[in-house]
């Protein structure tokens, strides 16, 4: 274990929510790290995670009332997608994945994922003083030559951004060609406010329709736990936008959090506070993420 990549606190005990979420609800933001004696971490990473393996996830899925997930491959195991891989082969109905990949992967190995249950590929694009702010990560450099790639298997971008740097990168994510989906609602400091020229790309982004975001990381945004308050005008105005361009995710089990540990369930109950039509819910947690990772929407009850 390297002694620059400081370990993570271990998540929270999740609460059940008190209102169940709708059925085929989809977490589109989380990840599985380890077990590190059967999937080891990268030499050269930003932090150390607790073990966060499959089951885990799973329990907090089912105490969160989720149907499905979607797995984020974390900076912690560098390009090595096995962990990731695995848990979606061992539910292949339930979860869907997002890889990481260096520009020369070979496309038969693309295919071989897609097939497992890759949708798309993260690339990052957060930077702190200058440089990227997590080690692992894959520049989005190398998105100009696996884009036709992922457009052919129907894949998607997702981008880790601090949206101050958003507008100087769309005419590269426009030239792309794909759909795009923004980490965090864009990752901003709450103190900032929404008037930024950043965050008002973002919403004129997904308004346009060629963008998605997560409605996610408000424990990122804001310093204000548990309650986040300030982090709930950036979740508002991306709905206010475009509802068919949002999801949202847990960010479990919440890697390099700064401030306190949040809890899952609270956190999708500060959803359900901030997006009170059952219709938007509807749309957010089971209709836009069944299209976007290709799950097939529940049959309504007869």
């Amino acid at each position: 274990m390297m002694s620059s990549a400081p370990p993570c606190l271990p998540p929270r005990e999740v609460t059940r929510p008190r209102n169940p979420p709708p059925a085929g609800a989809c977490d589109t933001h989380a990840h599985v790290f380890g077990p590190a004696d059967q999937f080891a971490y990268a030499e050269e990473r930003s932090y150390t995670p607790p073990d966060a393996p499959l089951a885990k996830y799973l329990s907090m899925l089912d105490t969160l009332g989720f149907a499905r997930g979607v797995l984020v491959q974390g900076s912690a195991h560098g390009r090595d997608n096995s962990a990731m891989l695995d848990a979606l082969t061992r539910c292949p109905d339930r979860l869907r994945g997002i890889a990481v990949a260096d520009a020369d992967v070979a496309p038969a190995k693309l295919r071989e994922w897609n097939r497992r249950g890759v949708r798309g590929l993260r690339f990052n694009h957060f930077f702190r003083g200058g440089q990227l702010h997590y080690r692992g990560g894959v520049p989005l450099e190398a998105a100009k030559t696996l884009a036709p790639r992922m457009a052919e298997l129907g894949w998607h971008l997702q981008l880790w951004i601090d949206v101050k740097d958003l507008p100087d990168t769309i005419p590269l994510l426009k030239s792309l060609g794909l759909p795009v989906m923004i980490d965090h609602m864009g990752r901003t400091d709450a103190r900032a406010g929404t008037r930024t020229a950043g965050f008002q790309s973002l919403l004129r982004a997904v308004g346009e329709g060629w963008c998605f975001a997560k409605l996610s990381g408000a424990h990122r945004l804001s310093q204000q736990a548990p309650d986040y308050p300030d982090a709930r005008q950036f979740h508002q105005a991306l709905v206010a936008a475009n509802p068919e361009r949002l999801v949202w995710g847990s960010d479990w089990p919440h890697p390099r959090v700064e401030g306190k540990m949040p809890d899952a369930g609270h956190l999708y109950e500060l959803f359900q506070q901030w997006t009170p039509d059952p219709s938007i819910q509807q749309r957010i947690l089971v209709t836009n993420p069944a299209t976007l990772y290709g799950f097939f929407e529940p049959k309504a009850d007869r």
